[in-house]
């Protein structure tokens, strides 16, 4: 059962990184990670040919041999009468004698720079190298082409890593090491071949008293291959690191590649889909950034949906709005040429006028509404003093007006700060103060209160003195073109968009908005109340 299920899942994440084999992301991800281990691989393979620590034991021992030998050849291989002299057949006789490791190569020089004695000719150690018949060229041996390519590559690389002594000491030749060595200067250092390959030499003086007769050097050919093992021994962990690259990268190609290409797929059939709903996929299991932005494109898409719903509402809404009074101007023009006296003409003139005028209203109120979310988005946020909006408000009504309900408003508060824009607020404020009158008494109060809850939120209530509203309306006033009116008013002075208006401006400020009847101690109704809540801003 369980390697059922393992299998299952590695087949899935195979397939999905086969399905990303040309995403774009994917392969950044490959090559980034890919450039940072041939960078690491790159360096420690430079690196490892440049320790100086290898090449420092490497000389010390040889320097020592070197001046051990040098010593024995100035004690038993020189004289000094009448002129300082090298016996070359004596040094001969004594480098055959001594003990040079297997590895190392002793040669003697005299002072003339001639080479008196060689440590491999006087033990019989050449280097065989076996020839192919006679007209015939030597084999190439691939592999071993593409280690000397892929080994001077890594010695350019290591070069940048070098010192200016070690750089003019690999570019040496023995017969300058020699040179100086007559001059009194013991010279040492990697120094490199003809061939190409490296080694590590060291040329001492012999000097019976001071003068120079000769010289000694050594050279350990061994370099090349040790650095070669330890390449060799690092080889492991660079597969283990290209392994380690490799599933990162397919790990990072699946979790943020993959999601991000369904997002994007997704985006695409909601383009495509032209208003037909799609739904975006849910990353609602990862608490990363990419299920965040899954979470936020799915927020997006439902908003856009319900925006696109909430227009085709409206504009059928409109159109049965519209169509209503139209209708009405249609019969009233059908009939008047058949109107027989003036009574009845007037009479269809007045419903034509009449709907006129409700078109009007209606178109007007209808591109404030349209126009509201643009003009919201648009204003600039700031802090608003609800106490002096809603004293100037309440002062220019009083102002404008000669009947109708007392204005009333009260308030503890010396200033009622909220973050928002003052013409849509006042607009709330107007609409909710044009309601409370239209249903008030003309000798009746409308009473505005401003106060500070506990929870900081400033709340607006307006209270009127009228017939209240139907239980079962408490919610429906607020939708749009909702019209009942008390009796007495007249038929399309109002369009049913002013409380639909004001909900949307309070929702936009972050604010909530509710109505309510005002009853008795008997429970009767007195009139309706409506409550309005902004967030306090923070003062300054």
């Amino acid at each position: 059962m369980v390697l059922d299920t393992v299998t299952r899942r590695a087949r899935r994440t195979l397939s999905s990184v086969r399905g990303l084999s040309f995403s774009r992301l994917a392969w950044i991800i490959l090559v980034a990670n890919g450039l940072a281990l041939i960078v690491l691989i790159v360096g420690m393979l430079a690196v490892s040919e440049t320790r100086r620590g290898l090449v420092n034991a490497k000389i010390e021992a040889l320097l020592v041999e070197g001046r051990l030998i040098a010593n024995v050849m100035a004690e038993g291989a020189a004289e000094s009468d009448p002129s300082p002299i090298l016996l070359e057949g004596d040094a001969r006789l004594l480098l055959r004698d001594l003990y040079v490791p297997d590895d190392v190569r002793a040669r003697i020089f005299n002072k003339a720079a001639q080479l008196v004695a060689d440590s491999h000719l006087l033990t019989n150690r050449l280097d065989v190298t076996e020839l192919p018949p006679p007209g015939e060229a030597l084999p190439s041996d691939l592999a071993e082409d593409a280690r000397s390519l892929l080994s001077r590559l890594l010695d350019r690389f290591g070069g940048l890593f070098r010192t200016e002594e070690e750089r003019a000491a690999l570019n040496r030749t023995l017969e300058q090491e020699v040179a100086a060595a007559i001059e009194g200067e013991v010279v040492a250092g990697v120094r490199r071949q003809p061939d190409g390959s490296r080694v590590v030499s060291v040329t001492v003086p012999i000097q019976p008293v001071r003068a120079v007769v000769g010289v000694v050097t050594l050279e350990s050919f061994d370099l090349d291959q040790i650095i070669a093992d330890e390449r060799r021994a690092l080889f492991p962990f660079f597969l283990l690191a290209a392994l380690v690259s490799i599933l990162s990268s397919l790990t990072l190609t699946v979790f943020i590649a993959r999601p991000i290409r369904r997002l994007a797929e997704a985006a695409r059939r909601v383009r495509q889909a032209k208003g037909r709903r799609v739904e975006m996929p849910s990353l609602a299991g990862r608490r990363d950034e990419i299920g965040e932005l899954g979470e936020a494109l799915r927020e997006m898409t439902a908003a856009l949906y319900d925006r696109m719903d909430a227009i085709e509402q409206f504009a059928a809404d409109v159109a049965h709005e519209l169509k209503n009074p139209l209708t009405s101007i249609r019969s009233a023009a059908e009939i008047l040429p058949r109107a027989k006296n003036d009574e009845q003409r007037d009479r269809l003139l007045q419903v034509i006028s009449s709907d006129v005028r409700r078109m009007d209203r209606l178109i007007t109120d209808i591109s404030r509404a349209s126009r509201l979310d643009a003009e919201l988005a648009r204003e600039a946020v700031g802090h608003v003093d609800l106490v002096q909006l809603i004293g100037d408000t309440v002062s220019s009504y009083e102002t404008a007006r000669e009947s109708g309900p007392r204005l009333a408003f009260t308030t503890g508060l010396e200033t009622g700060p909220v973050e928002g824009r003052a013409a849509p607020i006042g607009q709330v404020v107007r609409n909710l103060i044009d309601n409370a009158i239209t249903f008030s008494p003309v000798d009746g109060v409308v009473s505005i209160r401003l106060s500070l809850e506990a929870d900081q939120a400033l709340t607006i209530t307006v209270e009127d003195e009228g017939p209240g509203i139907p239980p079962d309306n408490l919610e429906t006033i607020f939708k749009r073109f909702y019209t009942q009116r008390p009796k007495g008013a007249e038929f399309g002075s109002h369009s049913g968009l002013g409380l639909a208006i004001a909900r949307q401006i309070v929702r936009v400020h972050g604010g909530h908005i509710r109505a309510e009847n005002r009853v008795d101690e008997n429970g009767q109704i007195k009139g309706a109340r409506f409550v309005v809540a902004f967030p306090r801003a923070a003062q300054n």
